[in-house]
């Protein structure tokens, strides 16, 4: 079901400079600490309703809900875009900082197919930090609310793990029926996804989880969105004012021993070239007609993360005459051959006959973006939806003519492990 805007929202939009920020201890520090994420996610006061997009001391957190909005469909991302313009003329905004994050916003999450529901929040409450220092706006219908105390963060206590929609064995099985149409021509690529369930002895705290998977994974993009919880390698799109970046990853290694040279076997691995150059083709196609610049490196690099190593190229760019937003400029993005396949519809189709699950928000555009236009948009990988003492994981590969089932599985069990590990240690 789709939910549509009925009534405009009034109220006040105040953005301020923050002066200070709570450290993880008691009392208060001085703003400079505002610049470490682990300052910013020590502000969430719940263990969940958590709103969170940060990555290397900068970013945004939220909660409180202001208004919120759902929609499914091939036009779910315009309606929401609609909805939140309709959203913050009914505010009365000072914002005299005008800068990317600061003045009401909405944390968004689509989903990855057209029946999967995308969401998008405004919170009562944004904290952020950003390169000219830290900031707070309050959205307030009346008089705003004084901040709730901060719970203290609980561990989920001992874990136990079940397969899901699509077991290891179904997947291989998966992967091995992809590589047969792919070789038959019907596509190039197709991402494929499986899911594990993790069952918790209490309901799990989705402030441990963005605190241990922000601290390992630093360079990642760590977020929050109703209960999808992750910290993801890949930046579909950045837009401040005109200038846009996004991160291309695909092609995966990790080190069988320890003097692997993982990095250079990479470069040099013509599936995963091939992998790589399908998905950074599919972003720079749709970016293309709306910049007047265009920077594509001809050739990736290695991104070497704590457990893994990708093939990453990073396109940057300026708007041309017309300047979608952060978010319409995520919905033309999404799927890109990183996540779906290529071609895209020919890929789409495959997921939806090989995958018995819904993927739900998983593998779609994850982020912000406020009345500027400006925002911010990850791909949802390396992530899990939180409820109550379930949690959901889903990871996926690339799949070409030459992979293999047991390595594709194996990777797609790697991707699982920053989740795990954030779940199994303790606060």
């Amino acid at each position: 079901m789709t939910a549509l805007p009925t009534t405009r929202l009034l109220g006040s939009a105040v953005t301020a400079r923050l002066a200070t920020v709570p450290d993880q201890g008691a009392g208060t520090a001085p703003d400079p600490v505002a610049a470490s994420t682990s300052s910013l996610l020590a502000r969430l006061p719940r263990p969940t309703g958590s709103l969170c997009f940060v990555r290397g001391g900068h970013g945004l957190v939220g909660w409180g809900v202001h208004a919120r909005f759902t929609a499914t469909g091939p036009g779910a991302a315009a309606r929401i875009q609609e909805w939140f313009d309709e959203a913050r003329a009914g505010l009365r905004v000072s914002d005299p900082l005008a800068e990317p994050g600061t003045g009401p916003l909405a944390f968004v999450s689509l989903g990855f197919d057209d029946a999967d529901v995308a969401v998008a929040v405004i919170p009562q409450v944004i904290v952020g930090h950003g390169p000219a220092g830290g900031f707070v706006t309050r959205i307030a219908v009346d008089e705003p609310a004084a901040d709730p105390e901060v719970a203290p963060v609980r561990s989920p206590g001992r874990i136990s793990y079940a397969d899901a929609d699509l077991s290891v064995a179904g997947f291989t099985s998966a992967v091995a029926t992809a590589t047969e149409r792919i070789r038959r021509g019907e596509l190039d690529k197709v991402v494929l996804a499986h899911d594990l369930v993790a069952t918790a002895e209490r309901p799990v705290d989705e402030r441990l989880l963005l605190q241990r998977l922000a601290a390992a994974y630093p360079g990642c993009w760590t977020f929050d969105v109703e209960g999808l919880v992750g910290a993801s390698p890949e930046l579909l799109i950045r837009r401040e004012g005109r200038t846009i970046a996004s991160r291309v990853l695909a092609g995966t290694a990790w080190p069988e021993h320890a003097d692997d040279a993982v990095a250079a076997d990479l470069l040099h691995s013509s599936k995963d070239v091939a992998e790589h150059a399908y998905a950074v083709r599919s972003v720079s196609e749709v970016l293309a007609p709306v910049c007047a610049e265009l920077d594509v490196p001809d050739r990736p690099s290695p991104l070497e993360l704590a457990n893994l190593t990708h093939l990453s190229t990073d396109i940057t760019g300026r708007l041309g005459d017309l300047t979608p937003t952060a978010l319409e400029l995520a919905a033309r993005l999404h799927p890109t051959a990183a996540v779906g396949g290529s071609p895209s519809e020919a890929a789409r189709q495959l997921i939806r006959d090989l995958e018995p699950m819904h993927r739900g928000r998983y593998a779609a555009p994850i982020g912000w973006v406020d009345g500027r236009g400006d925002g911010e948009f990850a791909i949802a990988l390396r992530c899990a939806q939180v409820n109550g003492r379930t949690v959901r994981l889903l990871a996926g590969c690339g799949i070409v003519a030459d992979s293999d089932p047991e390595t594709e599985a194996r990777e797609a069990q790697i991707k699982m492990i920053p989740v795990r590990d954030a779940l199994e240690s303790t606060p």
